[in-house]
Parts: structure tokens; sequence; C-alpha cells
């Protein structure tokens, strides 16, 4: 298993300002760290990539698609743009050495028709997504696409649903990947969802139901680590937690309190539970 902590506990563009943050998580004992894509040109991240080496740790990204990159508009220009900025993304990651791009990236965050997703926009994420991954392949990169609750997104809501998405795009590049807080929500079985996407699962998000400390609320983490260990789940495994510290970011994830006592508990406290679960899960 690799370890790893979403810094988007505490930015969205991670800079110089962060390093030393990166020197504390390898210290604790992370792997690698989930660094959020959502701006820039690939040469913008030569710098982070030499420190990531620097600290001797690995990656794996996170991105978004917003209305004017909507992959399932029925603007083809706008499907053209999601396609053009993933592909830059890809390339992003191509310089950062990373080894997943996780995220909703089917559709566009926090945007909504007013009814369920169609056949029409499923075959346009598909559509949009496919060449994505070509592009991706010739990276050595993973495209692991992550369903959300139903008050985020409405294309792509359960585990049956992005296994779906999976067979449409048909590309050994592009898979999906589990989060316990989505599926908290969404999914009546955490053990049956996660062995519906088992075939196709290359990452995971450790995120507790408020979003803070994983282990202090109420997700089925028996179900959770017992069920990966059985499929034999062996990736990336990261914890995603919010907080307030962004303002914006403390908006589009609905965080209006604080859900844990800092930054340091999160991080910390987290790893220890993943590790000892983990181990548990495997006697």
């Amino acid at each position: 298993m690799k370890y790893g902590m979403n810094l988007l506990l505490w930015s969205g563009s991670i800079g110089p300002e962060h390093y030393q943050l990166l020197a504390d998580l390898k210290k604790t004992g992370f792997d690698g760290v989930e660094i959020p894509v959502f701006g820039g040109a690939p040469a913008d991240y030569k710098p982070l990539r030499a420190e990531l080496d620097r600290n001797g740790l690995k990656c794996t990204t996170v991105t978004i698609l917003t209305a004017e990159t909507n992959a399932v508009s029925p603007d083809p220009g706008v499907r053209r743009k999601a396609g053009e900025w993933l592909k830059t993304v890809v390339d992003i990651n191509h310089v950062l050495g990373a080894e997943t791009v996780c995220g909703p990236y089917h559709s566009a965050l926090g945007v909504f028709s007013g009814a369920g997703p169609t056949a029409d926009e499923k075959k346009r994420a598909a559509d949009v997504l496919r060449p994505v991954a070509e592009h991706a392949r010739q990276a050595n990169l993973m495209l692991a696409i992550e369903y959300l609750n139903r008050f985020e997104c409405y294309l792509l809501n359960t585990a049956a649903g992005a296994r779906e998405l999976v067979g449409l795009v048909d590309h050994p590049n592009f898979r999906t990947m589990y989060d316990s807080f989505h599926a908290h929500i969404e999914e009546k079985d955490p053990a049956a969802a996660i062995r519906t996407v088992a075939p196709v699962l290359a990452h995971v998000h450790i995120s507790e139901n408020d979003r803070g400390t994983p282990g202090t609320g109420q997700v089925n983490w028996g179900a959770t680590f017992g069920t990966l260990a059985e499929v034999g789940y062996d990736g990336w495994m990261v914890i995603e937690a919010f907080g307030r510290a962004l303002p914006d970011l403390a908006a589009a994830t609905r965080v209006w309190r604080d859900l844990f006592p800092s930054a340091e508990d999160v991080y910390t406290r987290g790893l220890a539970f993943m590790k000892l679960r983990v181990a548990a899960a495997k006697k």
C-alpha cells in the first residue's frame, strides 16, 4: 500500500510556502502527496517536482472541470475545451512524475441540469475522455474517475455508474476510484460498492463522513478496509479532508465549521489509523 495526503487541506495551488509541509509529511511517514491541478502550464510545476524529488515523495494529482470545460455540455466548443484542459493536466502530471490523476472530471463540478444523467451526456463524457486516456497512456499515467454524491454532481453518483462509464470509455488507462465520503452518502453497502468497482479500481480516498480526521466519524471502516483487502487492492490510499483555511474551497466543499483540532491532527492520526486498519484487515 502507498499512503498519501491530499494537499487541498491547505491550498488549491501548491508553492514554495508549502515546501516545509512536504518535508513534514515525509517525516510523518507518507509515501506521497496528492497535488491539486486546477490551472497553469506544465512548466509551472517543475519547481514542485524538484521539491518532491528532494523530499523523496511520489505524487498523485486531482483535477476538476468547470462550466467552461464541461465534458457533457451540448456545446461542442465547451467539450473541446474540456478535452484540451485534460490533456494539459496529463502533461502537467508527466512533469510531476505522477502515477494517477483522480477527480470528478467527467462533468462540471456543481453544475446541474435539474434532472438525472442522460445517455447522450454519458456518451459525450466518454467521447471526451477516451482520447485523454490515450494521451495518458503515452505519459504512463492512469486516469481514475471519481463519482461524487448527488449534491455535488449529477452525472456520476454511484460505484455502478462509475463502472459503467469505464466501460463506455473502454481504454486501459481509464479506470475509477473509491471515496469513502461519497460512498457513505450514496451507497447502501460499502462492501458491495467496493466489489462493484474492484475490477477497475485504481485509487482510494480515505475521507470521514464529515471530512474530518479519518476514524472519528460514522464511516463503516471495518467494511471499507476489510473489503479493500478482500479484493486485493494495493495502490494509493490518500487522506482527503477539508477545512476552512481557504474560503473558496470551504464554500465549494460546504465546510462551515471546524471539523478537526488541527491539520496536523488529520494527517498524523489519519496515517496511523490507515496503517492500523490495513494491518488488521490482512490478519
